[in-house]
């Protein structure tokens, strides 16, 4: 059987054979391993995307727990030193009226004690007073003339510049 053009039916068939027998060993020696392979390490990588997001997710969410903590410690660091504050002003003024109710209690003290003074001091000068006209009087009375007495200091005080 001689076909025109030179073509071998046979060959043909044989070179179709071949070619599903290259076709189906590849496919099962290296295409589906690889696909395979391919297949797997998508599926690896798509956990691994999973799992990234997840932990995103959790970061996220924990930083706005955080920042909500924050905020929250930010208000009660506020309100504890309005309340600190508010704590030594209040002291400020106790110790401010402490002191003050002291200070009273000084110049009282120091207001008797300068009267308990001023009145020793009135009785002093006043029995220095009665001492010195009771001395004065004694000596009125044991002289007997005044004028006499001016004549003898009148003398005496003639003597005396001589």
């Amino acid at each position: 059987m001689n076909i025109p053009l030179n073509i071998d039916w046979q060959q043909i068939l044989l070179h179709w054979m071949n070619l599903a027998i290259l076709t189906g060993g590849l496919y099962f020696l290296l295409f589906k391993p690889v696909k395979q392979f391919m297949e797997k390490r998508e599926a690896h990588y798509k956990d691994l995307d999973a799992q990234a997001a997840g932990k995103l997710e959790e970061a996220e969410r924990v930083k706005a727990e955080y920042q909500a903590r924050l905020a929250g410690a930010e208000e009660e660091i506020h309100q504890s030193r309005i309340k600190a504050q508010a704590a030594v002003q209040q002291s400020a003024e106790e110790q401010l009226a402490q002191a003050q109710a002291q200070a009273k209690q000084i110049i009282a003290h120091a207001q008797a004690e300068a009267e308990h003074s001023r009145e020793r001091v009135m009785r002093e000068s006043q029995k220095e007073l009665r001492k010195l006209a009771a001395e004065a009087a004694r000596k009125l009375a044991v002289q007997a003339d005044p004028f006499s007495q001016f004549l003898d200091l009148a003398e005496g005080g003639r003597h005396e510049e001589r």
